[in-house]
């Protein structure tokens, strides 16, 4: 029979009094806050809490925080509230918290800073972490240096498991990365990786040659995070371990920290992709100013772009004046057409995201779209035409003596759009990436608005050679 994990007690007492706490602390009152976390458990949820506070509040809590509960939370914490606890803390506090942070998190943290800063925080680091961090900082910012946690225990085949074991006791802390050991030459080039697990349960007499099954997988320091994504999703590991071009073990790269570059990279290709600049705070952190800024950008840019809607229909505007029952379905076919193209540009930018297609299928994703815009064409266009079919006999609508060719109109110019619009939506984002922009900046609405566009010229070339005789006479 299932039985839920239960939860701590500890955690239960927490979420209990999170909005307690919250009131506590805005008063002034920071007894609770320092009562239910003396025993350093759950630095996530605490960092949660600061983040829902005023600035002002979130600081004057952190600082009455027990050093050692500062240096657990401060990695939860968002870079630009870490910036301004720093700045408001005495300097020998800020740099036992910088020093005493993981490699991973201190460079994520370096990582967020202007260039200006870096040099004024790296003050704050004794030489050894000085020299870690201004060493990763040297490789691209999207690469898998950027995230790699030189904290790992390394050993020889040669050993024993009870001597490995003794090395981990004696040279390891209780951290992320404890779940693997890895096995390396004289060199410090990288042989295998085993899991805890396997040093427990064979005989301490075995030799670590014994327990190794010689398969590893891997990252090159020079990978980008895409890479790590990809790799962490396909071999379903917690840890892997991050080597030179001459496989010299350089660390490890953890499953948290890939995760939280994945959402950060899938919340900007959405925000980007809903036509808004990617945002470089949460939601509720950034200014009001800021959010204007950021979305005005990208609707003056379509705003404009649809002025030629308007440009187009007044090229028409003859034909509107004797057919103005044309007007009546354009809503209708410029729907279709940026619905579609919204449709394609998902799919194939999701599908570059997940490395399923390059810049080099760009052929066979311009022959399937089109044979997927004829079809979904065809299947609109004999919907439209069904509708003004059915209209036209059970006398719900009249559109005339011409009633047929004006469904034969709304048919064909539905097969062109649609098809313009799939073909548009899909090669859009392989231009952009074969250009080396972000495939995302061809947002939905940007697509929309073209084919709006285009799709307004498509339907009166239509009209215009199927009703020249009859509606449009003139």
């Amino acid at each position: 029979m299932f039985r839920p994990y239960p939860i701590p007690k500890h955690l239960k007492l927490w979420i209990m009094m999170l909005e307690d706490l919250k009131e506590k602390i805005l008063e002034g009152d920071l007894s609770e806050l320092l009562q239910y976390t003396k025993d350093e458990d759950y630095p996530a949820e605490v960092a949660k809490l600061f983040e829902t506070l005023p600035d002002e509040a979130s600081i004057r809590a952190f600082i009455a925080l027990p050093e050692n509960n500062q240096v657990k939370v401060f990695s939860f914490l968002d870079h630009a509230l870490q910036r301004k606890i720093i700045d408001h803390m005495p300097r020998i506090r800020a740099s036992f918290i910088l020093n005493r942070q993981e490699s991973n998190d201190r460079l994520q943290f370096f990582d967020s800073l202007s260039g200006l800063e870096i040099s004024e925080f790296l003050t704050f680091l004794d030489e050894k972490n000085k020299k870690a961090t201004q060493d990763l900082l040297g490789y691209p910012e999207q690469s898998v240096a950027r995230l790699i946690n030189t904290e790992f225990t390394a050993v020889r085949k040669d050993w024993t498991i009870e001597r490995a074991m003794e090395h981990l006791r004696l040279h390891h802390v209780d951290s992320e990365t404890a779940n693997m050991i890895y096995v390396v030459d004289e060199n410090g080039k990288l042989i295998d990786d085993i899991p805890i697990r396997r040093l427990v349960l064979n005989k301490p007499s075995k030799t670590i040659d014994e327990i190794m099954d010689h398969y590893y997988v891997k990252l090159n320091i020079q990978d980008s995070t895409e890479d790590a994504i990809i790799k962490f999703k396909e071999y379903d590991r917690v840890a892997l371990p991050v080597t030179n071009s001459n496989n010299v073990l350089m660390g490890v790269v953890t499953i948290d920290d890939v995760i939280d570059i994945a959402e950060e990279k899938d919340t900007k290709e959405m925000q980007q992709f809903g036509g808004v600049e990617s945002l470089d705070l949460p939601y509720v952190k950034t200014d009001f100013v800021t959010l204007i800024r950021k979305r005005a950008v990208w609707l003056i840019i379509l705003f404009i772009s649809e002025l030629l809607t308007t440009n187009a229909m007044g090229y028409f505007q003859d034909e509107l004046q004797h057919a103005i029952v044309l007007a009546m379905f354009i809503p209708l076919v410029m729907s279709s057409g940026g619905n579609s193209g919204s449709q394609a540009a998902t799919l194939i930018i999701r599908a570059m995201a997940l490395k399923e297609l390059t810049t080099k299928d760009w052929w066979y994703v311009m022959r399937r779209e089109i044979l997927s815009g004829l079809t979904l064409g065809i299947i609109l266009g004999a919907i439209g035409l069904g509708r003004i079919s059915l209209w036209h006999y059970l006398g719900w609508q009249n559109f005339g003596d011409h009633w047929f060719l004006l469904g034969v109109t709304v048919f064909f110019s539905l097969i062109g759009i649609v098809m313009w619009g799939t073909l548009s939506g899909s090669m859009i984002p392989i231009v952009l990436k074969k250009f080396r922009l972000d495939p995302a900046t061809s947002s939905a609405p940007f697509v929309a608005t073209l084919v709006d566009v285009t799709g307004l010229v498509i339907y009166f070339s239509v009209a215009a050679v199927i009703l020249r005789s009859t509606i449009l006479k003139h």
